[in-house]
């Protein structure tokens, strides 16, 4: 028996369709977990059980900044989707530009040794000092705020107030 009030035979509920593309989120997501993954492939082989050198080489410091370029990418795809329809604030354009400086950042600090900016210089072994760590760090934290900058933020709805009005007052001479 069903009740009058009861609607459960009725239509469902139209829902709201996504204000995003899920099928560029789901492929920003993928690729920034393949990112993470090649990211520690490289940073950290024991993982894998593919640590074969008790120092940080050239392999290594290659494949960290693949999947870094990887994870950059993915959220970019990802972040990007979530302002479909509306074009990106000014804030969101700088957080472009930083995600992409930040990176260019962590690439040169990593390699600095191999572009001849370090401080063992080839032919010698590179060597991922402290100085490189602290400039990868960095740059990682300039790609955290690129990333931040590029959530959209919510707007305040507009609402139809007639607009205040001026008081001028004028003095006499």
């Amino acid at each position: 028996m069903t009740n009058a009030g009861d609607n459960s035979s009725a239509a469902p509920k139209k829902t709201k369709p996504a204000a995003y593309s899920r099928r560029r989120v789901r492929i920003g997501l993928s690729t920034t977990l393949l990112g993470f993954l090649i990211f520690l492939l490289g940073a950290r082989p024991g993982i894998f059980d593919l640590d074969r050198s008790p120092v940080i080489g050239f392999v290594q410091i290659a494949v960290y900044t693949i999947g870094l370029a990887l994870i950059c990418l993915g959220g970019y795809i990802s972040l990007m989707s979530v302002w479909k329809g509306k074009s990106p604030s000014i804030a969101a354009e700088i957080g472009q530009r930083l995600v992409s400086t930040g990176y260019v950042v962590t690439v040169f600090s990593s390699m600095a040794d191999i572009f001849g900016l370090g401080s063992h210089l080839l032919p010698n072994i590179p060597y991922f000092g402290p100085m490189q760590a602290t400039g990868v760090v960095i740059g990682e934290l300039v790609i955290v705020i690129g990333f931040l900058m590029l959530i959209p933020q919510p707007r305040e709805p507009k609402e139809n107030k007639p607009p205040k009005k001026k008081i001028v007052i004028e003095e006499q001479k």
